[in-house]
C-alpha cells in the first residue's frame, strides 16, 4: 500500500519514499515518522503523539529526539522541493500538509 500527499508518496511494502519522482533516502525512524505524519496528514501532532507513537517513549521524557527527527526529515522532503510539506504548528507540534 502507499501513502501520498502532493508529490511525496511512501511504498509501506517496499519501504520507499519519493516526492516529485526523486527517491528519498530515509533511515528506519526517519521512515517510522513519515509514515505517522502521512497518515495524520493535516492534524497537529504533538511531540507527546510522536514520542508515544514512533518511539514508544513514555510522554514524560524530557528529550529533543523529535526535533533532531523533524529537521532532518525535512531536510530530505522539503529541502530540494518548491512546496513544503511539514510544516511546525508554533507550540502545539507538527503537521503534514500543502499549506494554502
Amino acid at each position: 500500500s502507499e501513502l501520498r500527499l502532493a508529490d511525496l508518496s511512501l511504498d509501506l511494502m517496499a519501504r520507499k519514499a519519493t516526492r516529485a519522482g526523486q527517491a528519498i533516502t530515509l533511515n528506519g525512524r526517519e521512515f517510522t515518522l513519515l509514515e505517522y505524519l502521512l497518515k495524520h496528514q493535516g492534524q497537529t501532532v504533538t511531540r507527546t503523539m510522536l514520542l508515544e507513537n514512533v518511539w514508544n517513549y513514555s510522554a514524560d521524557m524530557q528529550t529533543n529526539v523529535v526535533d533532531v527527527h523533524i529537521s532532518r526529515l525535512r531536510a530530505k522532503i522539503d529541502r530540494d522541493f518548491d512546496t513544503p510539506l511539514l510544516h511546525t504548528v508554533r507550540g502545539r507540534g507538527f503537521s503534514l500538509q500543502v499549506a494554502e
